[in-house]
């Protein structure tokens, strides 16, 4: 994992290198912190997205889950309610979303590709009957909450450290996240040790639900306006996020930290280099393109290693056993 994890910092640091030759001010200090600001939104989708991963599963409605958040909670305050019930309104629908996913893969035993694919459906239907395909534009007092800072740091870094800091310390130091780790390496031998998956399972719905509302309000305050294509397809910029950190598509491998935050600020690095040197907007789906098929590329090379070292473990073991 931390070979990984080294792998996708390596490729950071070549994309500043790359992006800072060309423009001038691609490494400027302001611009950097823009970077991470821009990425707060989905560093936080993409570590939810992780712990879906690590039980070798995917959510694929996180996209949708954020548009149906800001949708709501777009209207509650374009109708006068104040910031914090919008908020509130916006993380119940976070977890309704992952409750759903959770019921349908967990305790319906349905593909997570599958299950929460047509809850992608669901939540782009449902955002746009919501807003009546129209943009909602909101008031200013909210989109400032982008801009406004706390000792110096911008409130979606912030609202970012946050959220990646729960996730870590439950992944890395809670018994709920051995149990991840567990079930994603191998689910039968998780059962024979006495783990309820269907439990570990949805929960790692459910907090990538609501990691993926949380995200959806913080691009909200950035963006100040809901579009009918908000949210659209970055359950892929997740995925690739979390895989360029190192977390395996397979299960059991993977963090939030250093891995996925490094791959976020990469795929967000090479979106505002692009834009820094002027490259044809055309080419923008296709460098996403190159992103996903190598990140999945990496993992399946990756993952084909550790099969090979694991089952020469086996057999070095067998041997000194016969002896």
């Amino acid at each position: 994992m931390l070979r990984a994890a080294g792998n996708g910092a390596i490729t950071f640091a070549l994309v500043l290198i790359v992006f800072g030759s060309i423009s001038r001010h691609f490494l400027d200090s302001s611009n950097l912190i823009n970077i991470v600001v821009q990425s707060s939104s989905l560093a936080i989708v993409a570590v939810g997205m992780t712990c879906t991963l690590l039980t070798a599963g995917i959510d694929l409605s996180v996209g949708s889950t954020m548009f149906v958040a800001a949708a709501v909670a777009g209207k509650l305050l374009l109708d006068g309610s104040p910031a914090s019930l919008a908020v509130v309104a916006a993380l119940g629908v976070g977890l309704a979303f992952g409750l759903t996913n959770a019921v349908l893969v967990a305790y319906f035993s349905m593909q997570p590709f599958i299950a929460t694919l047509a809850t992608l459906f669901l939540g782009r239907g449902l955002a746009l009957l919501i807003t009546q395909t129209r943009s909602l534009n909101l008031p200013d007092g909210f989109v400032q909450f982008g801009s406004r800072r706390i000792l110096f740091v911008p409130l979606p870094i912030l609202a970012m450290v946050l959220a990646i800091g729960t996730i870590h310390f439950i992944l890395s130091r809670t018994s709920l996240g051995r149990q991840i780790y567990a079930v994603g390496h191998s689910p039968s031998a998780a059962r024979v040790a006495g783990i309820n998956t269907r439990r570990v399972l949805a929960s790692s719905y459910v907090i990538c639900g609501l990691c993926a509302a949380i995200g959806g309000v913080v691009a909200l305050s950035l963006l100040g306006t809901v579009s009918q294509t908000f949210g659209s397809q970055r359950e892929f910029s997740a995925v690739s996020a979390a895989v360029l950190g190192g977390t395996s598509l397979f299960g059991g491998r993977g963090k939030v930290f250093p891995g996925t935050v490094i791959g976020a600020l990469l795929i967000q690095a090479v979106e505002n280099g692009l834009v820094l040197v002027n490259a044809d907007p055309y080419i923008y789906p296709l460098v996403t393109a190159v992103v996903i098929f190598s990140t999945v590329l990496i993992d399946s090379l990756r993952h084909e290693r550790f099969l090979k070292a694991s089952r020469r473990k086996i057999r070095l073991e067998d041997v000194s056993l016969a002896s």
